[in-house]
């Protein structure tokens, strides 16, 4: 699986700086969990270390790692930093994803 087929999009790596500094962790950890109401979950986490089986996604002195049980489901995906009207948050535009609830987190494949 190459960095290229997960991607971080400048909005994104700019906040993860931003949440990071000051802070004694370096990364930002994406996963897949089983529940919420579609069926799957996004989780975001900061980490401190790194996994040798970890991808690495990196985009302007940001890192996101991604296990590799969660790769799979992010195949193709975009981790995005939104700040609209009715909040800020990352977001994942997940081209698996066949339906997803209104919170954003949660999805089926």
């Amino acid at each position: 699986m190459s960095e290229a087929q997960i991607s971080l999009s400048e909005t994104a790596a700019r906040q993860i700086l931003q949440i990071l500094k000051g802070q004694d962790k370096q990364f930002l950890r994406v996963s897949v969990i089983g529940g919420g109401c579609s069926g799957f979950s996004y989780q975001f986490d900061l980490e401190s270390e790194r996994s040798d089986d970890d991808l690495a996604i990196e985009r302007d002195g940001a890192t996101v790692l991604v296990d590799t049980m969660s790769v799979d489901f992010l195949k193709g995906s975009e981790i995005d930093y939104v700040d609209e009207l009715i909040g800020a948050s990352f977001r994942i535009h997940n081209p698996n994803a066949t339906a997803a609830c209104g919170c954003g987190t949660s999805f089926s494949i």
